[in-house]
């Protein structure tokens, strides 16, 4: 990125105009009455939750001067903007859905990620089973472990030389959407393709990991696995009451499961920039703002991003049907978008030895002064200007006008303009 800035010069800052979207216009015109409606007896839906009209309501707010801004200013040739404040919602707003995007692949790979292979694995049950997907979140939780330790019992066993106790390093995002807005929950799963081996070296030593590779995966592999996974996640399900025993033995004797599983990308251990755009992929919002049009006053379409079996490549759709799909697509509060397994786990003793695995060290410059105190800043807070900056090479914070730095006020305009 650096090279491109010294060669063509950084790409002046232009305030986005949500307004003018027809996604903002679409809910701007038509959300009162949406919620009207879904409150009548004769709505074919549900009441919209509290979270989900706030949302809503948050995103007519987001980016627009009128309700709040920050003032930035050249002090060398005096030239200033406004930027408009965000919303900072996490379902529906294209552009802060976008920022966090941007945010946790940038956090995985500086901090999190070692430089070692990651795969791709995505993982999709029945549509029977996706109905308690929605409504359990200990079902969730279940199907995603199990479907992990089959994973890390196969990275064992294909790994050379391994214990019973090596671990996998992972990283999951839970997808509660499909391509043509539609709920369906699924897991993609960038797992580092091998195992760590524990290697203690005695009393006040600290923690040593070795790392055992896996061999290639073949698509019988990939079928074995995803074999013990349905016997596995059925079985749950039956034990937990959710689903007769009689239908779990009718869906195990099917030749057509419902389970998909696909593990073909793998990024290599150097390729930082293919990890970044693979967990930007796997943190990306429900929906693409380019992909909506509006054809009329009653009708907008949504481009799909592949044609579906039956040939369809557009949904026409009515503003309050994309408000309702939209809407069915917010997560609710306090769950997260992303979770952490293995050694990569919080609470893992092995965290921090596994994120540094292979990694450059820092250069050590003799007599050097002593270190500043660490920054109260978190490794996963990124400043928006710099994002902005990593993922479009857009300088928000060089002047038009002569490319000298600008400043925002101090305090919660610094970190609050969209």
């Amino acid at each position: 990125m650096a090279v491109e800035l010294q060669e063509c010069g950084p790409v002046p800052y232009c305030r986005r105009h949500p307004e003018r979207t027809t996604l903002y216009q679409v809910v701007q015109q038509h959300l009162e009455t949406y919620l009207a409606l879904a409150g009548e007896d004769d709505w074919d839906g549900q009441r919209v939750p509290a979270y989900v009209e706030r949302e809503f309501r948050r995103y007519l707010a987001c980016g627009i001067l009128a309700c709040g801004f920050a003032r930035a200013r050249c002090p060398v040739c005096g030239h200033d903007f406004l930027v408009a404040f965000s919303c900072k919602g996490r379902g529906l707003c294209p552009s802060c859905n976008a920022r966090r995007m941007a945010q946790t692949a940038a956090h995985l790979v500086d901090h999190v990620f070692p430089p070692l292979p990651v795969r791709q694995w995505v993982l999709s049950v029945p549509k029977r089973l996706r109905w308690y997907l929605e409504r359990e979140p200990k079902a969730i939780s279940a199907v995603l472990h199990i479907f992990l330790h089959v994973v890390e019992a196969h990275l064992r066993q294909s790994s050379t030389a391994t214990s019973p106790q090596a671990r996998l390093g992972a990283v999951s995002f839970i997808h509660r959407f499909g391509a043509s807005l539609n709920r369906h929950i699924h897991f993609h799963c960038c797992i580092i393709d091998g195992v760590f081996e524990r290697a203690d070296h005695g009393c006040g030593v600290p923690e040593h990991l070795d790392f055992r590779p896996a061999p290639a995966l073949t698509p019988q592999t990939v079928a074995r696995i995803c074999e013990q996974v349905r016997v596995r996640v059925l079985r749950w399900f039956a034990r937990s009451g959710l689903i007769d025993s009689g239908d779990v033995r009718e869906m195990l004797s099917w030749n057509n499961s419902g389970f998909s599983l696909d593990a073909e990308v793998r990024i290599a251990a150097r390729d930082r920039a293919g990890l970044e755009r693979l967990l930007r992929y796997c943190a990306r919002p429900p929906f693409a703002l380019e992909r909506l049009e509006r054809i009329d006053e009653q009708h907008v379409i949504y481009r799909l991003p592949r044609p579906q079996q039956d040939g369809t490549t557009a949904l026409s759709l009515t503003p309050l049907e994309l408000i309702d799909r939209l809407a069915a697509l917010i997560p609710p509060p306090r769950l997260h978008r992303h979770r952490y397994h293995g050694v990569l786990a919080p609470n893992s003793p092995s965290r921090g030895a596994a994120s540094a695995y292979a990694r450059e060290p820092p250069t050590e410059v003799a007599s050097a002064p002593a270190a500043p105190a660490p920054s109260t800043r978190s490794p996963a807070h990124y400043l928006w200007a710099m994002l902005l900056a990593r993922l479009f090479v857009s300088l928000p914070l060089v002047c038009p006008n002569c490319g000298a730095d600008t400043c925002l006020p101090a305090g919660r305009c610094a970190s609050s303009p969209s």
